[in-house]
């Protein structure tokens, strides 16, 4: 299945993809695509339904972050060998673990936004797992139980921000709308080898990141394996898996987002996003 969210910002309803690419609003099954909605017994529930029967959804709507209520986002870094060597840094011996704050989650096609005295925002298309079960202590042999599906996450960042300014990574990790999610959660079961899936960004056109979940350092089995023994993983979680070499830190010159610029992204089976750069101004006050 492929879920999604639709609907403007903050008023989402859940929705499913039918066999011809159509929005049907789910609305009447389920409130939300949440941690409630993932589990495996409300899973199998949405199974038992024909989308045709549901109500169509008319127009293109606005499409949301594919999973509501995100209770943590766990980052892994440096998990593309090619991506470890372009960055200069060492080929990790253990999944390099970091957290990215939930206010960073934005909808798959909503702008992002260049933050405020930033000097080196930049892209990172990556395979999102979706836990669906709570996870203490899981075996790599039964990690892939506790995975609902699997979703793209534009895991934007601000290279200054996470390297030049002391500190963890989270600090550039972190900003609003740094975390562009979906725009399907699609279920595991659509998904049969999370190792063979071909990943790609392209900036204003220009194809900038290729490759495949293959060439992963650590697999999803083990990262889910190995964040739960450190952490409980809960549903609704997301774990971004990394990014592969093409980074704008990367390049020689480097090359960063600025506003005007377009964002383009794809992992095989998950869709694609889309995003406008825009430069950061404070909201208007209300009244």
């Amino acid at each position: 299945m492929k879920l999604l969210r639709y609907g403007p910002m903050g008023q989402e309803k859940p929705g499913i993809l039918d066999r011809d690419g159509r929005i049907r609003d789910l609305s009447g099954t389920a409130s939300d695509i949440g941690p409630d909605a993932i589990s495996p017994a409300s899973l199998d529930k949405l199974r038992r339904i024909d989308p045709a029967t549901l109500p169509a959804v008319t127009g293109t709507p606005r499409l949301g972050p594919c999973v509501a209520r995100v209770p943590k986002l766990v980052c892994v870094g440096l998990n593309y060998r090619k991506h470890a060597e372009e960055a200069g840094q060492a080929i990790p011996k253990e999944p390099i673990l970091f957290m990215k704050a939930t206010t960073a989650i934005n909808g798959p096609n909503d702008d992002v936004l260049i933050p405020k005295n930033s000097k080196k925002t930049d892209w990172e298309v990556e395979l999102g797992i979706v836990i669906g079960t709570k996870a203490q202590y899981v075996s790599e042999a039964d990690a892939l139980k506790h995975v609902a599906g699997y979703c793209i996450v534009n895991d934007v960042s601000e290279r200054e921000f996470q390297i030049e300014r002391g500190g963890q990574w989270s600090k550039g990790k972190s900003c609003d709308t740094f975390a562009p999610m979906g725009p399907y959660l699609v279920t595991s079961d659509e998904v049969p080898d999370p190792q063979a899936l071909d990943l790609w960004l392209e900036v204003n056109g220009d194809r900038v990141q290729r490759s495949n979940t293959r060439d992963m350092i650590f697999t999803v089995r083990q990262l889910v394996s190995y964040a739960s023994q450190f952490m409980t993983l809960l549903p609704g979680d997301v774990i971004p898996t990394g990014t592969p070499s093409g980074v704008g830190l990367g390049m020689k010159p480097q090359r960063f987002l600025k506003p005007g610029d377009t964002m383009r992204l794809g992992i095989t089976g998950l869709g694609e996003q889309r995003q406008r750069v825009v430069a950061w101004a404070p909201e208007p006050p209300k009244h």
